[in-house]
């Protein structure tokens, strides 16, 4: 292998460890509410880092975050379907890790309301909750939650606001006042 081969190598494996680092938490996060299983998500993610390994860096490069949400999405679709069953995940005891400095009592209000929040997240329909937690748990924009599910932006914009509508009506008044459905955009 010559030099300007090592570079490449270099550069491709230098862009994939970058891109670890900053979406292997969101993309494990977002696969486990598709897989609803740690460890299938991290196979989900596993895999979606070695095609991103395999793919011309300059074609992903700019849309990236959009291109491995999308190949996480469909990676944990194909699991889905391969294995035509679904696991109940837990995803208030997901988010239960606590550090030692929380108060307990502290603790176990924010444990309560995450039941609260997930239960009433599991009430939505399928589209509903992932555009949800693609938009407020990923942090992407319209645009972003239209390429990763195919859906247009107009109807992930209906689709947040039905959603958030849904979840003011089935959750107490404390733990919504700062959503606003209209204020999604």
């Amino acid at each position: 292998m010559g030099p300007e081969e090592k570079d490449m190598l270099d550069t491709r494996d230098e862009f994939v460890e970058r891109a670890l680092a900053e979406f292997e938490g969101p993309l494990i996060g977002y696969a486990m509410g598709i897989v609803h299983d740690l460890e299938r998500a991290r196979d989900v993610v596993q895999d979606t880092f070695i095609r991103l390994y395999q793919q011309d860096r300059d074609k992903v490069s700019r849309g990236l975050k959009t291109w491995l949400f999308t190949v996480c999405r469909n990676r944990a679709l194909d699991i889905l379907r391969k294995e035509k069953r679904m696991v109940e995940l837990d995803d208030a005891a997901a988010l239960r890790i606590v550090s030692d400095e929380v108060d307990p009592g502290d603790a176990a209000d924010w444990d309560e309301r995450v039941t609260q929040v997930t239960n009433a997240l599991e009430r939505l329909s399928d589209n509903q909750k992932e555009v949800i937690r693609l938009k407020f748990q990923q942090g992407l924009s319209y645009k972003e939650i239209s390429e990763v599910t195919g859906l247009s932006s107009g109807n992930v914009g209906f689709l947040l606001h039905t959603g958030l509508k849904r979840l003011r009506s089935l959750l107490p008044d404390d733990l919504m006042e700062n959503v606003n459905p209209a204020k999604t955009s």
